[in-house]
């Protein structure tokens, strides 16, 4: 995950990779020693035609033919030493059968190296829209680091309907993010056309609230460009957070999104909006002006913003996540550390799963920075 954490393959997938390739060669091995140390009504060479098809999981076409052949070689060796000559009908029938079957996982271990290759094009078709519509954020912006934690609910993927973005601008650094309503490729489409609207404005928008009509229009302008589009017909919660340069303040504005923790050594507690506005795109439902909240953001302070697929994490008792106590806890905890705790956190409270997206970024207002 951008300046916080990305998933990599761990050490049991590797492991559990190398033990699938070492299989076939102990079947091999093990059939061969116990047909040949006991009485030869107890016949284990019949288990040699199991290596081959095993070696179809892991090992590539070559690899697969070449073990059917060892395993083709055992076979003979056992007929030699039992003084099998001339060849029997079993002998050649067994011949025969692990011939077929060293065929038949040749073809599979084709298909599956197709099918991996296919995947691995379509990972580095992900990583690089990842890297376009989600960019990764720096560690350091302006005055202030930048911790994130950004998990898709959805099976290998690495994009959902949460997004995020923050920008340097002339006198300040502006952050974005947000949440859109539902899941899926309609929810990415949304996001992406959020962030595309908010970069095309982040830098001439005089304050948040203007920044936030922008992100408005950019999505109605889609909508009558693709009246098709699932994208028009979604809504997002947005949080604006604008850090000025020379002010030990932050900036916020918020539509319809979960409020922002802010952390002063121990101490916790949610920024109050007065008046949220509307999500994105539903703002048209009712006459409403974006009001801005200034709240003192200093040197050793911490703003945690959120989607509510962190604060809405339940146990299997159906209850909330305590995001607040945990933040609470976690104070004396190296701000770069929290992504990976919160993550690890969620997972174990949601009984080992997250059901929804899941963006977390951590803005920290450095004790030396002043």
């Amino acid at each position: 995950m951008p300046a916080g954490q990305r998933g990599r393959p761990d050490a049991p997938a590797r492991t559990q990779f190398n033990l699938g390739r070492a299989l076939p060669f102990l079947v091999l091995v093990v059939a061969f020693v116990a047909d040949l140390f006991t009485p030869d009504r107890d016949r284990f060479d019949r288990l040699l035609v199991a290596a081959p098809a095993l070696a179809a999981v892991t090992w590539s076409v070559r690899g697969t033919i070449g073990i059917g052949l060892l395993a083709i070689g055992a076979r003979a060796l056992l007929s030699v030493i039992r003084g099998e000559f001339p060849a029997t009908p079993e002998l050649v029938t067994n011949l025969i059968v692990i011939a077929g079957v060293t065929a038949a996982s040749a073809w599979v271990s084709h298909v599956r190296t197709r099918y991996e290759q296919d995947m691995q094009e379509l990972t580095a078709v992900a990583e690089v829209v990842q890297r376009v519509v989600l960019r990764p954020l720096p560690a350091h912006l302006g005055r202030y680091d930048l911790n994130l934690l950004y998990v898709a609910a959805a099976a290998k993927a690495r994009i959902g309907g949460d997004f995020y973005e923050a920008v340097r601008v002339p006198g300040a650094v502006r952050i974005m993010l947000g949440d859109v309503q539902g899941k899926g490729l309609g929810a990415v489409e949304t996001a992406s056309v959020l962030l595309g609207s908010f970069r095309a404005a982040v830098n001439d928008a005089p304050d948040l609230a203007v920044l936030a009509d922008r992100l408005d229009e950019g999505l109605a302008r889609y909508g009558a460009w693709d009246p098709d589009s699932d994208a028009a017909e979604r809504f997002a919660t947005v949080v604006l957070v604008e850090l000025p340069d020379g002010e030990d303040i932050a900036r916020l504005l918020s539509c319809g999104h979960p409020a922002p923790l802010l952390q002063r050594g121990s101490e916790v507690e949610s920024v109050h909006f007065a008046d949220p506005s509307l999500p994105v795109n539903l703002a048209g439902l009712a006459d409403s002006r974006h009001r801005i909240e200034e709240v003192a953001f200093g040197p050793g302070d911490r703003l945690l913003l959120y989607t509510d697929g962190v604060s809405e994490t339940r146990d299997r008792a159906g209850t909330f996540y305590p995001l607040e106590l945990r933040l609470r806890g976690w104070a004396r905890e190296p701000a770069k550390e929290l992504p990976a705790l919160l993550h690890k956190d969620l997972v174990h409270y949601g009984a080992d799963s997250l059901d929804d997206d899941v963006a977390a970024l951590l803005v920290v207002f450095p004790p030396e920075a002043r």
